[in-house]
């Protein structure tokens, strides 16, 4: 019974590791591409925290700046399966 619970735990670990590694190297694919998406989340976050008296157009580049980061990660992922 021990050695099947340290044969499990080998497993989960490798399994862990082995995820974060892979994690790690979709993020390091495309440095530009996640370099810009980190930089459009970060202006999403700003524009969020704005204050609401700019006549619309706070609202209008909040939407613009979301519909980009869609757009980057769908081309992150399209490069991806391509």
């Amino acid at each position: 019974m021990l050695n099947q619970s340290k044969l499990l735990l080998s497993l989960v670990l490798i399994a862990a590791i082995g995820g974060g590694f892979y994690a790690g190297q979709t993020y390091a694919d495309q440095p530009a591409m996640q370099k810009a998406l980190n930089k459009l989340q970060s202006a999403e976050r700003t524009l969020d925290k704005a204050t609401h008296d700019k006549g619309g157009h706070r609202v209008k580049a909040l939407r613009h700046v979301r519909d980009a980061i869609k757009e980057v990660e769908r081309g992150i992922r399209y490069d991806r399966r391509n």
